[in-house]
C-alpha cells in the first residue's frame, strides 16, 4: 500500500501537467503554436471545420462555456488575476463560436493575447480584435492571422 500511493499520486500529478501544455485551438487543423505560420487549408479541411463548428451541440456548449465564465468573472467583479490557459480558452472559444471557419491558435500570458493562423477573409480577420478584447483580463491582442481562401482538394 505505501509503494502504492506515491505511485498513483505521480501518475495524476503527471497527467495534470501533460494536460495543461495544450494551447488553444479552434480546429484539429490549427498550428500548433502561435510561432508557427499556418499552412492554407484545403476545400475539405474547411467543410469538416465549418460541420464541427456549426453543428448545434457545439455552439450550445461554447455560449455556455462563455455565459459560465462571464458569471464567474461577474461574482469576481474582474478584479481577479486570470490564469493564462483559462484566458486563451475564453478568448478561443468565443473566436470559435463567432468565425467557425477559422483555423486560429491562441496562446495567453498576463493578459497579452496572441492570435495565429488562417481565416478565409478580410472580415474575418478584422473581427479577431474586437471579439478578444470582449474578454475580461485581456489587456491586448497581437494577430498574426493571414486571410487564406480555400486550396483545391490536394487528392
Amino acid at each position: 500500500m505505501k509503494t502504492i500511493m506515491p505511485l498513483v499520486l505521480s501518475s495524476v500529478l503527471l497527467l495534470g501537467t501533460v494536460a495543461c501544455d495544450d494551447n488553444a485551438k479552434t480546429s484539429s487543423s490549427a498550428p500548433e503554436t502561435t510561432e508557427k505560420i499556418s499552412e492554407v487549408p484545403t476545400d475539405k479541411t474547411i467543410l469538416a471545420n465549418q460541420k464541427d463548428a456549426t453543428s448545434q451541440v457545439r455552439r450550445d456548449q461554447l455560449n455556455a462555456d462563455i455565459r459560465a465564465r462571464e458569471q464567474r468573472n461577474n461574482i469576481t467583479g474582474g478584479n481577479a488575476t486570470r490564469a493564462n490557459n483559462d484566458l486563451a480558452s475564453e478568448v478561443r472559444s468565443k473566436l470559435e463560436a463567432n468565425i467557425p471557419s477559422s483555423q486560429l491558435t491562441v496562446a495567453a500570458k498576463d493578459g497579452a493575447i496572441v492570435v495565429a493562423g488562417t481565416v478565409q477573409n478580410q472580415e474575418q480577420l478584422n473581427k479577431i480584435d474586437p471579439l478578444a478584447k470582449e474578454i475580461k483580463g485581456v489587456k491586448s491582442v497581437k494577430v498574426l492571422v493571414k486571410v487564406a481562401e480555400a486550396a483545391p482538394n490536394q487528392q
